[in-house]
């Protein structure tokens, strides 16, 4: 059905997510982000004696939050925590750099002549799937992503969110010698480029029509496209809750490639798209604890008047997931974390560029593969 397009930058630059082409970088494994502003630069707050890959830097940057903020007091704490969004994007830090080229070969979002009739179809694979071929999808561990095809000119185009600098580097920072605090490579970005790559999609994972929608809606939906891809710029890989049961409290939600499809599907359905009923699944990756207590944000934690034994005890927990070990050094590091995560029941979590303890709860972690129906139109809110 489609012809095999390139991934690139869309009118507001949009970045794309790495398949064949790789390019060594110092550290991390993720997605990029979509230019123009690019990735994530200054250093932000993590942990560790050592770096260690993890998203780009967002720290104390020259760009500013438009979105709620976590650090309330105690008797207005709000959870989950609302994910905070800036307004711009900032520029990368030329310390991080991925592996895998975030979104090579993008292209610009097309404007659509308003009486065209675009596909849109869901699109799944497992992640790294270029790489470990269906491995990661045994484990259910899946990539999602967007594709179109206008009936007018015959043309197919995929839509993406993921890692500038890789999971590894969003989801963990880089402790470097010269800096106290933790230096974080973490961000993520939405990657538009022409074509649908029908082998990726199909071979291992989803390509299925999930809805049909004029020309003029689907350049409504660029234009939010573009707004949410510049206020939201980091990724968070963690859900966290106070348990696996159904209703239990979310302190923490996470954003990732199947949040954005989600709240792309929100918008068209908001716009007016009427969508199949088929079941679709995503994947999640969640952490269990019982209320997090907030820490406080790189310079009251790492600064020359913070508090030297928490950030000692952050720097520690992150050591253990520096990159580039030996055989020997990762065995001694899976047993640290597991020291620290299932025996000591400790875990630090870096969001909206503030630090947070998790106290840790069995079973500690889990992937699920869970249904998350899609949006009724009627049924769909505006607050996207």
């Amino acid at each position: 059905m489609a012809r095999r397009g390139g991934r690139g930058f869309a009118q507001a630059q949009l970045a794309g997510r790495p398949r064949r082409r790789a390019r060594e970088a110092p550290e991390a494994s993720g997605a990029a982000t979509w230019r123009r502003r690019a990735a994530p630069t200054r250093g932000s707050r993590g942990s560790g004696p050592r770096a260690r890959p993890r998203g780009a830097r967002f720290g104390a940057g020259p760009w500013h939050s438009c979105g709620a903020t976590a650090a309330a007091g105690p008797s207005q704490r709000q959870w989950p925590v609302p994910y905070k969004r800036f307004s711009f994007r900032p520029e990368p830090d030329p310390y991080c750099q991925a592996k895998y080229t975030f979104c090579p070969t993008g292209s610009p979002i097309p404007v659509m002549k308003g009486d065209d009739v675009i596909e849109v179809f869901r699109l799944q694979a497992p992640v790294w799937e270029f790489k470990y071929g269906n491995l990661l999808g045994h484990l259910k561990i899946m990539h999602d992503a967007i594709g179109f095809k206008s009936t007018l000119t015959g043309k197919n185009y995929t839509m993406e969110w993921y890692e500038l600098f890789q999971l590894g580097n969003c989801t963990f920072p880089h402790l470097r010698p010269e800096m106290n605090a933790p230096f974080w490579c973490n961000q993520g970005a939405a990657c538009f480029f022409e074509g649908i790559d029908d082998i990726h999609w199909k071979e291992n994972g989803t390509l299925v029509l999930v809805a049909t929608i004029s020309g003029s809606t689907f350049n409504e939906m660029a234009k939010w496209v573009k707004q949410d891809n510049e206020t939201g710029i980091y990724y968070e890989t963690w859900t966290v809750q106070a348990s696996p049961e159904k209703g239990a409290e979310t302190w923490f939600e996470s954003y990732d490639c199947s949040k954005f499809v989600l709240r792309t599907y929100k918008k068209l359905a908001e716009l007016g798209a009427e969508f199949k009923k088929i079941e679709t699944n995503y994947t999640r990756i969640f952490l269990y604890s019982g209320e997090p207590t907030y820490l406080g944000n790189e310079t009251s934690v790492f600064g020359p008047t913070g508090n030297k034994t928490l950030a000692l005890a952050i720097k520690q927990f992150y050591y253990p997931f520096k990159p580039h070990s030996s055989t020997k050094e990762f065995l001694f590091s899976i047993l640290q974390i597991f020291d620290a995560v299932i025996i000591h029941r400790e875990f630090y979590l870096f969001y909206n560029f503030e630090y947070w303890f998790l106290p840790m709860k069995f079973p500690f972690i889990k992937i699920t593969y869970e249904e998350i129906p899609l949006p009724n139109r009627n049924k769909t809110l505006s607050s996207l």
